[in-house]
């Protein structure tokens, strides 16, 4: 039996506005809704929970589970690669998180999973992951319809079409920081900095 987003990491969802692209200017707010500092950069799922099963094939048409990542970092975001705005800067940022990271970057695996079924074909998305730099940093994993359905009910992941405009997809734009022992630990809204993960990569690597 497939596990589904526990209840209180599934509340930091209410962060991820809906928008065109599911752009949100507001940072994701702590599942615990305490003030307690803490050690990560990124809004902090407490206690971490299990991820759920995620196994997909990638734009090269290899198979991933991300359960077979266990053992290191893993950041799993949701994108399409028609968006106008918000995820080519998350991709973006996603680079120069992985560059300031440097030789640790080898240790982290980033899984980008579409919100397009149809628009996010093979050739369209390789062509996005080069124009953005993350060629051989993300895998994008795609699907039908009803594959990536499961997927984003698992992840608590909202994608709707948007019916003003054709071609444009709402969709929750949240980022899962993954501990090395495989639990959702950290979570990251669209508009989080490079420095966040740069931060947090280590100390995901350690939990």
């Amino acid at each position: 039996m497939r596990r589904t987003l526990p209840r209180l990491i599934a509340l930091a969802l209410a962060a991820a506005l809906l928008g065109s692209c599911g752009s949100s200017k507001e940072p994701a707010k702590k599942p615990d809704g305490g003030s307690k500092a803490s050690e990560f950069a990124g809004a902090v799922a407490n206690p971490p929970k299990p991820a759920p099963q995620l196994r997909l094939r990638d734009s090269t048409g290899k198979v991933l589970d991300v359960a077979g990542l266990r053992g290191k970092p893993v950041l799993v975001t949701f994108l399409y690669v028609h968006c106008p705005d918000v995820c080519p800067l998350m991709a973006g940022n996603f680079h120069t998180a992985l560059k300031q990271l440097g030789p640790q970057a080898a240790d982290v695996s980033l899984v980008a999973v579409s919100t397009d079924p149809k628009g996010d074909r093979p050739k369209a998305v390789n062509k996005f992951l080069k124009e953005h730099r993350v060629n051989g940093e993300m895998r994008y994993l795609i699907g039908s319809k009803k594959e990536l359905a499961r997927v984003w009910k698992d992840w608590g992941i909202i994608s709707k079409p948007d019916p003003s405009a054709p071609g444009k997809v709402g969709h929750s734009a949240l980022t899962y920081g993954i501990s090395a022992s495989g639990k959702i630990t950290t979570l990251y809204p669209s508009n989080f900095k490079p420095a966040q993960i740069v931060h947090d990569v280590p100390l995901l690597a350690k939990r």
